[in-house]
């Protein structure tokens, strides 16, 4: 398949493994992003949109959990401002979140995964992710599966209500419009949390991975034990994880803070590329410090695999040693931070390296981190960044 864009030289090795992604790795449709300084070096794309169209420089897609980082940066926007205190209780700034024995839960437990809701006990309508105000009060009066802030757990689904209630609450204005007037417009990005109908012909279809052969534990739990935190999340979502439904237009049109942004790498990257030059109009370079610092990390109470959070950002974590689909990781630089989507997109930066970084694509991988398409660039990119320059001695995870 053809790749279009464009490369800075010394980084052509990016380019060759986004060529052979499409050649030889079952790559159906992706772009490639990546800003060094401030300026692009790779912006790339290739593949089909869907069958019959071209994936082009305009097109756009889902990103998962990719959607994470949005919704955590609108929060730190509001942190740095003084705004919002992240330390704070959730209380002060969401009275009705005390239901439940919740009282105790600071904000910070929100971003880190350890607020403890990571899934709603009693079963939701259909449609229940496009009604926030549902969302939202379930959430507010559920009790925790755990105590807040002991142990930590992905919110793969809850995050985006949890964190951006909380947004919402402060500034006055819904997450998708927070996110579009605070950081999508000022920075030029065509990057959205709840797409505009107009734009609608642009967006790839996801394509689902195909049935791993050794599904991930977290996959294996929620199959056989219908009870569990791992079944609900999977399966108490209103409709929304059916085969199918993210790609409607009440799904694209929804603010769902934790899976539902529509963007391409270029937007990824560009979200990333103020913090990647300490901040920005974004945030303080003191915030920013506080942004890239583990928050929680070791065993995670809902993957059952090892995971490695910031402030509502994902951070390296190495689980190579483990087997089957558990093993794929997130291997970048110490120093990096951003959030991978389901099926193995990913946007982040790495502020040591002056780095932001964006890839998405329409076929998923079956993991629970970044797949070897996604890692075949990220680690590309490290490797032409240490030809470039003298980089420190800091290098990605996956280096020997």
């Amino acid at each position: 398949m053809t790749v279009h864009g464009t490369f800075d030289p010394a980084f052509s090795q990016v380019a060759e493994e986004f060529a052979a992604n499409l050649a030889d790795r079952g790559e159906v449709g992706a772009s490639v992003c990546v800003i060094v300084d401030g300026e692009v070096a790779v912006d790339l794309w290739g593949g089909q949109a869907a069958p019959g169209r071209p994936w082009t420089r305009g097109t756009i897609g889902h990103v998962w959990s990719c959607t994470k980082g949005a919704t955590a940066l609108c929060a730190h926007v509001l942190a740095a401002r003084g705004d919002l205190d992240l330390d704070a209780p959730v209380i002060r700034y969401w009275p009705e979140y005390g239901a439940g024995g919740k009282g105790g839960t600071l904000v910070r437990h929100l971003l880190a995964h350890q607020a403890g809701l990571p899934a709603l006990r009693e079963p939701l309508p259909p449609g229940a992710f496009y009604d926030w105000k549902l969302m939202a009060g379930r959430l507010a009066e559920q009790e925790p599966f755990w105590e807040p802030g002991t142990r930590h757990g992905y919110h793969a689904l809850t995050f985006g209500w949890l964190v951006g209630e909380v947004v919402r609450r402060v500034s006055g204005r819904s997450l998708g419009t927070f996110f579009r007037e605070e950081v999508a417009e000022p920075l030029g990005l065509e990057f959205w949390l709840g797409l505009p109908e107009e734009q609608e012909g642009r967006v790839a279809p996801t394509v689902p991975a195909d049935p791993p052969r050794e599904p991930p534990t977290f996959s294996l739990r929620a199959f056989t034990e219908p009870g569990s935190m791992q079944a609900l999340v999977l399966a108490n979502e209103g409709g929304y994880m059916a085969a199918g439904e993210s790609d409607s237009r009440a799904a694209h049109a929804a603010e769902i803070g934790a899976v539902g942004a529509i963007t391409n790498a270029r937007g990824l990257a560009g979200m990333y590329r103020p913090l990647s030059l300490g901040g920005g109009d974004l945030v303080s370079r003191e915030h920013l410090a506080l942004m890239s610092q583990t928050a929680s990390a070791g065993a995670d109470t809902v993957l059952l695999v090892p995971t490695h959070f910031a402030l509502g950002f994902v951070k390296a974590v190495d689980n190579r040693h483990l087997p089957g689909a558990d093993r794929e990781g997130v291997l970048l630089s110490q120093t990096a931070f951003g959030h991978v989507g389901m099926g193995g997109s990913v946007g982040f930066c790495d502020p040591a390296a002056r780095l932001a970084f964006g890839y998405t694509m329409s076929r998923q991988g079956s993991g629970l981190g970044v797949n070897p398409r996604g890692q075949a660039l990220v680690d590309a990119t490290y490797q032409a960044l240490g030809h470039r320059r003298a980089y420190g001695g800091i290098w990605y995870a996956a280096n020997p």
